[in-house]
Formats: C-alpha cells, sequence, structure tokens
C-alpha cells in the first residue's frame, strides 16, 4: 500500500470517507463521535473528542498520520506534532470543499480514481435532489440552527445544502462565516424580523427542542412557529463536513422543505 499506513481519525469525516474508500485497514483510531460507518465504533479504538484527545493513546497507536478538521483542534495537532506526528487539519466550509476533500483524502491513500467516482456520486446525488427541488410549487425561507444558548446560525455547506434541497437560508451573510462565533445572534429578534417559514434545529450533539425555540419572547409571530414548522436535523447527518452532509443530511433537508411545500400548495 502507498501512502499512510497508520491514521488517525481525529473527526468522523476522514473515518467514513475510508470506508467508503474501502481503505479502513489504514485506520488505527476515530474519534469518539463517530456514528458513521456504525462498524468502524465496533472495529477501531475511540481517542479523541472533537476539542480534546488522549495523545498519549493516540501515540501508542503510533500512527504515521492524523487527520483533524478546523482550528478548533489547533492544540490537538501541536501536542501530535511536537511529538513528532505528521497532521493534516482541513479547513473546508463548502459543498464544493466537502467534493475536494473526499478527492484529496482519497489521492493521499493512493485510492484518487475511487475517491473520483466516489465524489461524482455525492454530485449525482445533490444534482438529482436539486431537480425534485425545482419541481416545488414555492420555496420555504428556511432559519438553520446549530446552537441554541447563543443561538448560532447554520455554517455555510448547510446553507448551500438548503438551497439545493429547496429552501432559501435567513441568514446568507452569517453562513459565509467561517467560524461560529462570527455566527452568534446578536440580536436573536432578526429572526422574526426574517420571517423564516422553516425553522430546522441541530444543536450539535444534543436534542433539539421545538418548544423552547417557540417559546422565545416575540417567536410566536414567526411563521414557522405559528404553523409548527420547527423539526430536527440529526446532528451527525448534517454538522459533519464530510459525505454524510451530501446524502442523507440534504436529503433530510429536502424532506421537511417537501413536505412544507405540499402543506402549503
Amino acid at each position: 500500500m502507498h501512502g499512510p499506513q497508520r491514521i488517525v481519525c481525529l473527526t468522523e469525516e476522514p473515518t467514513e470517507v475510508l470506508y467508503a474508500l474501502g481503505e479502513q485497514d489504514r485506520i488505527v483510531g476515530i474519534s469518539g463521535f463517530t456514528v458513521r460507518p456504525p462498524r468502524a465504533r465496533r472495529e477501531k479504538p475511540k481517542v479523541s473528542a472533537f476539542t480534546s484527545a488522549k495523545i498519549d493513546a493516540i501515540l501508542a497507536l503510533e500512527p504515521d498520520l492524523a487527520i483533524g478538521f478546523s482550528d478548533i483542534q489547533a492544540d490537538i495537532a501541536q501536542a501530535l506534532i511536537k511529538a513528532g506526528v505528521e497532521v493534516w487539519i482541513s479547513n473546508h466550509r463548502s459543498v464544493a470543499g466537502i467534493l475536494d476533500y473526499i478527492r484529496r483524502l482519497g489521492a493521499l491513500v493512493g485510492a484518487a480514481d475511487r475517491a473520483d467516482g466516489y465524489a461524482r456520486e455525492a454530485e449525482a446525488h445533490l444534482a438529482a435532489v436539486a431537480a425534485r427541488a425545482a419541481g416545488l410549487p414555492r420555496r420555504p425561507r428556511v432559519y438553520f440552527e446549530e446552537w441554541d444558548d447563543p443561538p448560532i446560525s447554520g455554517i455555510r455547506w448547510v446553507a448551500e445544502l438548503i438551497r439545493v434541497a429547496g429552501g432559501d437560508d435567513v441568514f446568507p451573510e452569517l453562513a459565509a462565516q467561517s467560524l461560529a462565533r462570527s455566527r452568534i445572534l446578536v440580536d436573536p429578534g432578526e429572526v422574526v424580523r426574517r420571517a423564516p417559514q422553516v425553522i430546522l434545529g441541530s444543536w450539535c450533539g444534543k436534542r433539539f427542542r421545538p418548544e423552547q425555540v417557540a417559546a422565545r419572547p416575540g417567536w410566536a409571530a414567526i411563521p414557522a412557529v405559528r404553523d409548527g414548522e420547527l423539526h430536527e436535523i440529526k446532528s451527525p447527518i448534517i454538522l459533519q463536513p464530510g459525505p454524510a452532509a451530501l446524502f442523507d443530511g440534504v436529503d433530510a433537508i429536502h424532506a421537511r422543505i417537501a413536505a412544507w411545500a405540499r402543506r402549503h400548495d
């Protein structure tokens, strides 16, 4: 085999991609938040969370590469680099970035052709969802919330998938901000003013509570609250910048939008 032989995946998306490419034997450790594919949790030791990791446990696995995501894992990366481990921290925030990530990771392990085929499969799936969305009679205004206290709106790839699925994100200017702190709603009343017709929640690892959202001061006037259009999108299929979002994530969003369109036609 060419490329790294002992990979520690600090987040879920590299694990999901490597399994999809048939390169799972290279993985020696995974994130404790990994749920896709389910077999990975049974087969691989869990050595990291998102903002922390068991550095000694990782080093005991003698990895020749650790793969993580974003500035949030900078401290983990620094500790591993100081210990002599090669580290790749990706920082992609868009649908195009996810597709490129799949191809780059595939090339890294000598599976460029399979990775390109997998990325093309994802592109075809997105095109099929977009085609179905184009047939809907109406497009709703959508507010996506990835955290509740303080309220944080959706990241760029989520906003893009909402558009693919047939809706329009009500905070496009915030979606362009890569850091969560830049997407905090300083004035939650702005959601009321933008009047979303569908509210989707994915509270990053904890259950979305529609009743708590509906009870926020002034939010009863929001069309989505008035009509009971508050729905959870499970975090593992939408908040990971990997294949899950391009398949199950966009499907879940489209299902909610299509149901709204049928009820309001």
